[in-house]
């Protein structure tokens, strides 16, 4: 059998205030298919839809109506804690302000995540943690706190942390909203060399055309309807000055 995309949505919809006179719906009937080793990006104007739907997908909301199934497994029924596991095991977070605990070092913030669940890190977890490090040239950096690290640096840290469950889907909400033009650059380029090298999925919401420009992918929400949904014809540049190299 083939193997199921890792992200799909059927006639999502999601309402807030039901059954008041307040009733609203945002999200209008979503469809949608996200195959492994997508690099999408989710467009639209301010107050489209696209952060209720980034929730719904991150699993930290349920929707109204529809299914969103991941990796093939319906979700709309689940309980709090079972979606809890599910997206723990399967979904990693990068945010347009990083979170990251300012009393912890850049390594226990990487760790932060397994911590929560098992207490102290085994001695894999570690290891894997800094090869992560290592792998985004924050090794070096590794025993510094967030205050003495720059925006660039914190939000390679952001990355490593979500990578470390080894997701097969990672939403990037504004990953480089917070960021220079420059820092920007080299954070997304960040991003499609380590989509390359792990092989996830990825959606990345923003309002950068510049950076959807570099998608694989174009997705754009106008209230709360996908009105296009474009694949391009090929990678875009890793970074500003060429193509990817392959």
């Amino acid at each position: 059998m083939p193997e199921p995309p890792v992200l799909e949505l059927a006639g999502l919809r999601k309402r807030y205030a039901v059954g008041t006179p307040a009733e609203t719906e945002v999200l209008h009937g979503i469809d949608l298919r996200l195959g492994r080793e997508e690099f999408a990006a989710l467009i639209g104007p301010s107050g489209s839809g696209k952060s209720t739907l980034l929730n719904l997908i991150g699993l930290l909301d349920s929707p109204s109506a529809g299914e969103l199934r991941l990796l093939g497994q319906p979700t709309r029924v689940l309980d709090d804690a079972a979606r809890t596991r599910l997206r723990g095991r399967h979904i990693g977070f990068v945010f347009q302000f990083h979170h990251l605990l300012p009393a912890f070092t850049a390594l226990e913030n990487v760790l932060m995540p397994g911590m929560a669940q098992g207490g102290r890190p085994t001695s894999a977890q570690t290891r894997q943690g800094m090869e992560l490090l290592d792998a985004v040239g924050m090794a070096k950096f590794a025993a510094r706190r967030p205050n003495e690290l720059s925006g660039g640096q914190q939000q390679r840290v952001a990355i490593v942390r979500a990578l470390m469950g080894r997701p097969d889907l990672v939403l990037a909400d504004e990953p480089t909203g917070n960021l220079d033009t420059r820092t920007a650059d080299e954070v997304f380029a960040l991003f499609r060399r380590l989509h390359r090298e792990f092989g996830f999925a990825m959606l990345v919401v923003t309002h950068d055309p510049r950076l959807a420009e570099r998608c694989d992918r174009i997705i754009e929400l106008v209230d709360g309807r996908i009105v296009s949904d474009a694949a391009r014809g090929a990678a875009i540049a890793a970074s500003p000055h060429g193509p990817a190299p392959p």
